[in-house]
């Protein structure tokens, strides 16, 4: 019987996607997973969107339902007696309340900060734009995208698919421990980006040797609407059930 940790919905996804050097990871890749690489190149993504209708354990905590979260991640994938279980590593996930992150860094281990943050969606007939701003050292970051309205399946083995298809969450425990949740969710469609901005002070948020992408710009950036998702309770990689 399946058993889930959290039940929410992800929506309206801004997605960029930077390339970096291995080397800047190696010691932040959880036990007994290693890199995944996309077209021979590894990467990092910063991500931003809305968590709305959220409950953990089934249980709606009041003024916690709706909030934005940006978070920091990279990807990895792990083999499970032969079949591969590709996911991602969260650096750092920043969100509004600070309940949420105790939850998340006591009960899942997690990497949650909170700061204070601000969403807005614009909408017309032809287009949408989404943008998420946090504020940290009195400087507020910022990540939007407008698009167009109409949206496209991923295709296999595109670019597309290896940033949105990730099903798998992995944490670091020490050096010779890790665990991982599963996500479900539906295959998302994506839209078609026609601008976006960025404005992040990288190396203060996530560590000097990631200051240089204040000035790189991304290789790909994805919207997608996203959908209702359900976080399965996390396990030990040898399949051991926590809580």
């Amino acid at each position: 019987m399946k058993t889930h940790f959290l039940r929410a919905e992800w929506n309206n996804l801004v997605i960029a996607n930077y390339a970096v050097p291995k080397n800047l990871l190696l010691s932040l890749i959880p036990y007994n997973t290693e890199l995944d690489f996309f077209q021979g190149e590894t990467y990092v993504s910063l991500v931003g969107f809305m968590f709305l209708n959220t409950k953990v354990f089934g249980i709606s905590i009041p003024l916690h339902e709706n909030f934005e979260e940006v978070n920091f991640r990279f990807y990895v994938k792990y083999n499970d007696r032969g079949t591969w279980q590709k996911g991602v590593v969260f650096i750092k996930e920043i969100v509004p309340k600070r309940a949420i992150s105790f939850i998340a860094n006591y009960l899942y281990g997690e990497n949650y900060a909170t700061m204070n943050m601000r969403h807005f969606h614009l909408e017309t007939a032809e287009n949408f734009e989404a943008g998420y701003e946090w504020n940290f050292n009195n400087k507020w970051n910022k990540i939007s995208a407008l698009s167009d309205k109409r949206s496209k399946k991923i295709i296999d083995n595109s670019c597309e698919s290896f940033f949105a298809n990730h099903y798998w969450g992995f944490s670091k425990s020490g050096e010779t421990k890790t665990y991982k949740y599963y996500v479900e969710h539906p295959v998302w469609e994506t839209q078609k980006v026609l601008s976006y901005t960025i404005d992040c002070d990288f190396g203060s948020l996530y560590g000097d040797q990631f200051s240089f992408l204040n000035s790189e710009k991304p290789k790909s950036i994805l919207m997608t609407k996203g959908s209702q998702v359900s976080v399965q309770r996390k396990k030990e990689l040898e399949s051991v059930e926590l809580f």
